[in-house]
């Protein structure tokens, strides 16, 4: 149908407005020739005439001799003989002389002469047929007129002139037919250079809806087209991407709920077993509840991530923003780790700044996004290992809150993707891999920027910037 349309829209827009201009063209052409073939005619027999009519009018002022010779003489030696013919009109109307020797019939005598007669020019043109050939008659009464010599007219056949005006139309109009056939078939290419690769975009545009995201367009060429073809293939390998990686997060989430699961229904398995029989002991009672505590604060914390994604994704997450001190939100979220830094055998340093850093923003986010980083540098780093957080105040008005670990690192060409969602760079490692995602897409709602700096096997750091409070 798109086809169809482009090539309607040609037809109509381009073609059509070529065609209706060249048929006016031709027209033009048309008219113009055959006014002046006409005009070039008709000056050449008023030049005659003014000739003839001069020469009588100047023998009859001088009344030098018979005014009848004198005509009969200038008909007689009428030296356009050969293109036009001289004839002398009698009073009635009729011919008397011409220059050819030859009298044509009464049918073929034209009105010119009386009009000519009536006209205060004394001057009559005829054009149309005269057995059965075109003609054209200049008629014209000059002084000294007699009874037999009334006037004069010159005919000229209008034949040849209007065989020349023909094959010059013909000529104009096949080479605007020549044009049209040109813009045509020119046009015809041009539209299959577009409508060809269009529908094909198009085969491979539904074929990525369906979710075939290996479906290629082949580029033919380098113009726009050839830009949108590999607009298209990169669309369709960033969906494929991003459909890898979201699947891969669904089996990381899964694998990520299951594990808490497992543990929370087997020690709850076991309680239950162990109080039918008395046969549990207090410290075991303890570990096990132990267990279930703990696993399901990791469910409730995995839930709220994917409910804070779900919340950014539809634009629905609302900040409610206060006047805090960063530090201090900041030191309450390493005192949550200490513990599970001992744990872990790894030294978690903080450089706490003494200063007293104001900004504006929502405490509860900004604390999940303090506790999501610090719990990726622990995570990525192995036993023995140190992360380091400090504050810097920079003069452009911003804070730096830098975490700085010693862990596996993030390759070079996955430090652009850690922040995408879905995307986890390393599977032996627990995390859904959104909430580095999440942590970004808050910051910036603060007006800040997470930066990231990594290299392979010496660890990572990450600078969270906020504007300062002025």
């Amino acid at each position: 149908m798109a086809v169809k349309k482009i090539t309607k829209r040609w037809i109509f827009n381009s073609f059509g407005v070529i065609l209706v201009i060249l048929i006016a063209l031709e027209m033009v052409i048309s008219f113009s020739i055959k006014d002046y073939y006409y005009g070039s005619a008709e000056r050449v027999v008023y030049s005659q005439a003014e000739t003839v009519s001069g020469l009588l009018s100047k023998y009859y002022s001088e009344g030098t001799g018979d005014y009848e010779d004198y005509f009969r003489g200038i008909v007689t030696s009428f030296e356009k003989r050969n293109i036009m013919e001289l004839m002398v009109i009698s009073e009635n109307g009729k011919i008397a002389l011409t220059s050819s020797g030859f009298l044509p019939n009464e049918d073929s005598l034209t009105p010119d002469c009386f009009e000519a007669e009536k006209s205060l020019e004394k001057t009559a043109e005829y054009i149309g047929k005269v057995n059965g050939e075109k003609v054209l008659s200049v008629t014209v009464v000059p002084e000294g007129s007699t009874e037999n010599f009334s006037a004069f007219r010159i005919v000229t056949s209008l034949e040849k002139v209007d065989s020349q005006i023909s094959i010059l139309i013909i000529g104009s109009s096949v080479i605007c037919a020549a044009i049209i056939f040109f813009v045509a078939v020119s046009g015809s290419f041009f539209m299959n250079s577009i409508v060809k690769p269009v529908g094909e975009i198009g085969e491979a545009a539904k074929k990525i809806a369906e979710g075939d995201f290996n479906a290629k367009i082949v580029k033919n060429t380098d113009d726009e087209i050839g830009d949108l073809c590999d607009t298209i293939n990169y669309m369709a390998d960033e969906l494929g991407a991003t459909e890898r990686m979201k699947n891969d997060f669904i089996s990381s989430v899964s694998h990520e709920l299951r594990t808490p699961l497992t543990a929370i229904k087997g020690w709850a398995e076991m309680l239950e077993d162990s109080s039918k029989d008395d046969s549990i002991d207090s410290a075991t009672l303890q570990r096990g509840m132990g267990v279930i505590i703990g696993e399901t604060e990791r469910l409730s914390v995995m839930v709220e991530e994917l409910l804070d994604f779900s919340r950014l994704q539809s634009g629905r997450m609302v900040l409610q923003p206060m006047k805090l001190d960063i530090i201090a939100e900041l030191s309450e979220a390493v005192l949550t780790f200490e513990q599970r830094a001992i744990r872990e055998k790894k030294d978690l340093i903080y450089n706490e700044n003494d200063d007293i850093i104001a900004v504006t923003g929502d405490k509860n986010r900004l604390r999940q996004v303090f506790v999501n980083i610090i719990d990726n540098a622990l995570k990525y780093s192995d036993e023995g290992g140190s992360v380091t957080i400090s504050t810097l105040r920079s003069e452009n008005g911003f804070v730096d809150i830098v975490v700085k670990d010693t862990g596996i690192g993030i390759p070079a060409e996955q430090l652009e993707k850690v922040k995408t969602k879905f995307f986890k760079g390393n599977a032996t490692r627990r995390g859904s891999g959104i909430g580095l995602a999440v942590a970004d897409e808050i910051i910036r709602m603060h007006g800040g920027e997470i930066l990231l700096d990594s290299v392979e096997g010496e660890g990572t750091t990450v600078t969270i910037r906020l504007p300062i409070d002025k």
